[in-house]
C-alpha cells in the first residue's frame, strides 16, 4: 500500500477541525496529521510534520489564512494548500489564487467531494483553475493579473522552456480565454483526453506546475496575445 496522503488542518474552530479528522477518518488513503488553531502554530506545524495537504480556513486570527497559504508555499512550493471559507467569495478566491492556493471551497463542502479534492491535490492538480472559468469577473482580473505578471517576468527565465507546438499554443491561448477543457476540445474539434494530454505536455515543457504560470510564460514569449483594455476589468465595489 502507498503512503497515505498527510493532510494538515489549519482552523480556529475546534468542533470544525474535529468534524473534518472524523469525515476522513474512514479514508485509507488519507492521514490527518496535525491541526493547528492559528498562523503561526500552523507555520511550525508544516516545517515539523510536512505535510501534502493543508487545509487552511480563511478566516483565522491573527495571521489569516492567505497569509499563511503564502508563506507556506514560498517555503515548500510542492505543498498541496486547499483554502477553505464560510462563503465562496469572487474576492477570496481571486486572492486565493494570488497565493498559489490549489483549491478554494466553502465550508459546507461534502466529505466526499472534499475527500477528492485532497487526492487531486496531492497529486499537484490545481483545481482552482476549474473554479476561474466558472467566475467570468474573477477570470477577468486573473487575466489582466497574467499580463503584469508577464511583463516583469525575468527575461533569461523564459529561454530555458522548450518550444512549444502549433496545437499547444491553440490551447493555451485558448486557456487565457477562460475555456475549459471541454470548451476547449469543442472549439479545436478534439477530444477532452486530447485535451488534458497536450496541457500535460505543456507543463512538462515549459517546467511549471499548473496553467497559470504556463500562460504567463507563453504570454511573455509573445506565442499567445491578450487583448486586455480597461473596459475588461471589473468596477470596483462601492
Amino acid at each position: 500500500m502507498l503512503n497515505p496522503i498527510r493532510v494538515l488542518i489549519i482552523d480556529d474552530h475546534p468542533l470544525f477541525r474535529q468534524g473534518i479528522r472524523w469525515s476522513l477518518s474512514d479514508a485509507a488513503d488519507i492521514e490527518v496529521v496535525g491541526e493547528a488553531e492559528n498562523g503561526q502554530e500552523a507555520l511550525k506545524l508544516t516545517e515539523l510534520l510536512h505535510p501534502d495537504v493543508v487545509l487552511v480556513d480563511i478566516n483565522l486570527p491573527g495571521l489569516n489564512g492567505l497569509e499563511v497559504a503564502r508563506v507556506i508555499k514560498r517555503r515548500a512550493p510542492r505543498m498541496g494548500i486547499i483554502v477553505l471559507s464560510v462563503y465562496e467569495d469572487d474576492d477570496q478566491l481571486f486572492q486565493a489564487i494570488k497565493v498559489g492556493a490549489s483549491a478554494y471551497s466553502s465550508k459546507d463542502v461534502h466529505p466526499e467531494k472534499l475527500r477528492l479534492y485532497i487526492r487531486e491535490v496531492a497529486l499537484g492538480k490545481y483545481l482552482i483553475n476549474d473554479v476561474v472559468l466558472a467566475r467570468p469577473v474573477v477570470a477577468s482580473r486573473v487575466l489582466h493579473q497574467f499580463r503584469e505578471l508577464a511583463s516583469s517576468e525575468d527575461e533569461q527565465t523564459s529561454a530555458l522552456f522548450a518550444p512549444l507546438t502549433s496545437r499547444e499554443i491553440e490551447i493555451l491561448d485558448c486557456i487565457a480565454r477562460g475555456l475549459s477543457n471541454k470548451e476547449i476540445a469543442s472549439e479545436l474539434n478534439i477530444s477532452s483526453q486530447t485535451v488534458k494530454n497536450h496541457i500535460t505536455s505543456i507543463l512538462s515543457k515549459l517546467q511549471v506546475n499548473d496553467r497559470t504560470m504556463a500562460v504567463i510564460y507563453a504570454i511573455k514569449r509573445g506565442w499567445i496575445k491578450m487583448g486586455y483594455n480597461a473596459e475588461d476589468e471589473p468596477a470596483p465595489a462601492e
